[in-house]
């Protein structure tokens, strides 16, 4: 099993390159790539621990997502025989796939879902990340799960896979009087939370870890999982050569393990391991060329 995978990773490592300049598209991001030597990267300065920005950092955004397309971006320059550059492109959660659209950015790099809807406007990656909806209350409320939440307030952004998630679970369990808050940002929604505004706000649950363990006395997450929220990549709708260069990169990432490394740098702090979904999702990003 060993010299099987030492083989995989020399594979891996030594691909050649796969695109000759005459076989990318005109139209394709992939040229424009090849052509300025830059990849245009969207990112939020708030999706932590996926996304987000660091005081000290300078403004260059870090997280589990960023560092994961900072390899893909070494991967694609591979297949071009290039050294390719990145450029960063701050959006928000109402701005990350219209940067993609408008060709303000080549690729967005957060914690986006995919949704059959999103698919109207963009297209995605391989699945980078596997993450469920979750909600967070006030530790000394009487909410011990969602079911709890009859006649309660819950924050949420509006337009998100979590908003149609939470829906969804409050027709089905008939808590007709549960109310839907409308907020603009995460911090937004924990701000509602600790004022007494919204009795929960449902987000993704990893971006919800984090003020919980900050503030453990005052803050608690619900144990429910609203929903499965598979991550990727939003990249250019229809552009099949950007999208296959982004997903040959991210094989050659699942293949070498390299993915595990970035995992660890983010995740194994707060005691996380790679869950059985997320594994599934790396092993059939696998895929054959």
């Amino acid at each position: 099993m060993l010299r099987i995978l030492v083989l995989l990773f020399c594979f891996y490592v030594l691909m050649p390159p796969s695109f000759a300049q005459g076989e990318i598209p005109n139209d394709s991001r992939l040229r424009a790539v090849a052509d300025r030597k830059v990849v245009r990267i969207a990112y939020r300065r708030d999706a932590t621990p996926f996304s987000f920005v660091r005081d000290t950092e300078r403004g260059t955004p870090v997280g589990y997502t960023i560092d994961l397309c900072r390899l893909v971006v070494d991967g694609i320059g591979r297949q071009l025989g290039q050294t390719l550059k990145i450029e960063w492109v701050s959006v928000t959660v109402n701005t990350r796939f219209s940067a993609i659209m408008d060709d303000q950015a080549d690729m967005e790099c957060g914690s986006s879902t995919v949704t059959l809807r999103r698919f109207e406007e963009v297209d995605f990656s391989s699945f980078v990340f596997v993450e469920s909806t979750a909600i967070l209350v006030r530790r000394q409320s009487d909410i011990r799960s969602l079911s709890d939440m009859n006649g309660k307030r819950i924050a949420v952004i509006a337009g998100t896979s979590n908003e149609r998630a939470v829906a969804d679970r409050i027709r089905h369990l008939k808590l007709n009087a549960a109310t839907l808050v409308a907020v603009q940002s995460r911090a937004e929604g924990i701000a509602a939370v600790e004022s007494g505004a919204a009795d929960g706000y449902a987000s993704d649950r990893l971006l919800l870890v984090g003020a919980a363990k900050q503030r453990p006395a005052e803050l608690a997450l619900l144990p429910d999982e609203l929903s499965v929220e598979p991550y990727a990549i939003a990249l250019p709708r229809g552009d099949w050569a950007f999208r296959l260069a982004v997903n040959r990169a991210l094989a050659h990432i699942y293949g070498s393990g390299a993915q595990y490394d970035v995992f660890v740098r983010w995740f194994e702090q707060i005691g996380l391991h790679p869950s059985d979904a997320l594994s599934m999702a790396w092993t059939l990003g696998i895929l054959a060329d």
